[in-house]
This record gives C-alpha cells, sequence and structure tokens, in this order.
C-alpha cells in the first residue's frame, strides 16, 4: 500500500507532496552521503545541491528523466548512481563532476554517451548494461583511468579498436550481447584481467595464451565449437572449460587411433619372433644325438 501511495503521490508536483517522498534534506549528512533510491521521485530534489561536500549520492530506482544545472555544485562527489531511471541521455551537467569515480547508468533508454563523457578523467568503473547502446560508444575510449566497464545485456554488435588505448582497463563485461566473434581488440589488451563474453554469438575462439594479465575468462552459453586456450592458472567458465575437457578434434582423435594401431602391430610382431615354436619328440631326440 505504502508503494502505491508514494507512486500516486509522485505525479503531484507540488513541493509538500515531493518533500513527502524524499524527506527533509535539512542538514547535511555525517557520512556525506544522500541515497534516495526506489523513493519514486521523478524531480530531482534541489536542496541536495546545497550539500557541496557531498561525496556519495544514490538515486536509483526512480522516474528521473533529467537532472538540473545547480548539480554541478555537486564538485566533491565520487559516486553517483542512476540505474533503473527513465534517461533516454546523459544529462550533460553529469561531465562536469570532475571528480566522479564510479558512474551506475545501467537499466536505462540511452542509446549514446556525449563526447563531454571524456572529461571525467578521473572515472574508473563505469555501469552501462541494459541499455539501447548497439555500438560500444568511441568516447568510453577516452577514459584513460577506466579500469572496469559494464556494457552487457545491450545490443552491441561491434567494439572500436580505439578500445586498446585503455591501458588500466582490467575488466570487461559483455554479456548478453550481439557479438558475432571474439573482439580482435581484446587480444590486443594483454592488461585485461577478466573478459565475460557469455550470452553471446561467438562461434570460435581465438588462443588467450598470450594476454600475461588474463585471470578470468567466461564464455558460457555461445554456439561455440572450441574452448579459448588460456595460459595455466587461467580459470575459464563455459563448455569445456577445466571441469570438461574441450573435444578433441578429428584429425587429433584419427592421429591418435593411428598411433594406437601401429603399438599393437609392433606388440604382435615382437610376440611372434620371441614365440617358442612347437618342437616333436622325435625331432628333438634327434637334436639331442
Amino acid at each position: 500500500m505504502g508503494n502505491t501511495v508514494r507512486g500516486i503521490i509522485a505525479f503531484i508536483p507540488s513541493n509538500s507532496c515531493q518533500k513527502y517522498l524524499h524527506g527533509e534534506l535539512e542538514e547535511m549528512p555525517i557520512d556525506k552521503m544522500v541515497d534516495l533510491s526506489s523513493m519514486q521521485i521523478r524531480r530531482f530534489p534541489l536542496r541536495v545541491c546545497a550539500f557541496t561536500e557531498l561525496t556519495k549520492l544514490y538515486l536509483s530506482d526512480n522516474n528521473l528523466a533529467n537532472l538540473p544545472p545547480e548539480l554541478e555544485l555537486l564538485q566533491n562527489l565520487q559516486i553517483l548512481a542512476l540505474d533503473f531511471n527513465n534517461f533516454k541521455v546523459l544529462p550533460l551537467v553529469v561531465c562536469s563532476l570532475k571528480q566522479l569515480c564510479i558512474l551506475y547508468l545501467g537499466n536505462n533508454h540511452i542509446k549514446d554517451l556525449p563526447k563531454e563523457l571524456s572529461c571525467l578523467n578521473n572515472l574508473h568503473t563505469l555501469w552501462i548494461e541494459a541499455n539501447y547502446f548497439t555500438n560500444l560508444p568511441v568516447v568510453i575510449c577516452e577514459l584513460p583511468h577506466l579500469k572496469t566497464l559494464h556494457a552487457g545485456c545491450n545490443p552491441i554488435r561491434n567494439i572500436p579498436k580505439e578500445l586498446v588505448n585503455l591501458r588500466e582497463l582490467k575488466s570487461i563485461w559483455m554479456s548478453g550481447t550481439l557479438l558475432a566473434e571474439f573482439p580482435p581488440v581484446f587480444l590486443k589488451m594483454p592488461f585485461l584481467e577478466i573478459i565475460d563474453v557469455d550470452r553471446n554469438g561467438i562461434q570460435f575462439f581465438p588462443s588467450l595464451k598470450r594476454m600475461p594479465g588474463l585471470k578470468l575468462v567466461i564464455y558460457d552459453h555461445n554456439p561455440c565449437r572450441n574452448a579459448p586456450k588460456v595460459a595455466k592458472g587461467v580459470r575459464r567458465v563455459g563448455r569445456w572449460s577445466e571441469e570438461t575437457p574441450e573435444p578433441k578434434k578429428r584429425f587429433e582423435v584419427e592421429a591418435e587411433l593411428e598411433k594406437v594401431t601401429e603399438s599393437k602391430d609392433i606388440q604382435s610382431t615382437v610376440a611372434n619372433e620371441t614365440k617358442p615354436q612347437n618342437v616333436s619328440p622325435v625331432e628333438a631326440t634327434t637334436c639331442l644325438i
């Protein structure tokens, strides 16, 4: 009943109704964090912008579609969660938050990212999963300190070659996209530690043995006929991983059968040569005389 009432009040624009949704917000929180998640708010409360020392702001699971320009006052903000809202574009004011380290944009309706995103030089974690991206935005490749990228559950078919410029990228999560092949650019990124391409359309995996930083590769639920070969100590998650050896190729099976056959022939020949012959008693007596 409470959620139903909140949902109805969210459509009423009066200040008193909006205050009911997110509370008073009169003083700067001691922990420098404001969490307004799942409040069903449709308008960002401007009062929050007065907390200029704020470092964490959680707005997840609401009905927000835009943000006010006053958000720029929060120049100490390090974590901003905008996931599970109604954003169709990323508000440009977000790109003015120069201290931002972690940005959650998942589960919205975003199709592209603005070029101004490159201004977030301190960003090291970006979540854009479950949006409407058909290509991984090239502007992401201009984030010099990005370490973790979650871009799964998007209709992405291509990964830009510029991704190789992200020298600090450690993990990339591309589960549930539309990749038809293993992205060649990944092979040029030896510093990657985690690669997740689960639930795609990849039919063949190249060898990943020359990726010295690799620790984990997730490739399950692909129509592949082989598992990616990896260096010793690298964990694989998928068909024919460590727990279930991948099937041998036809020529390998035939070669093994040929070796077994040759081995049996050699054993048979040796056995015949060393086997004592049957000699009759008369012949034995003659030999003794």
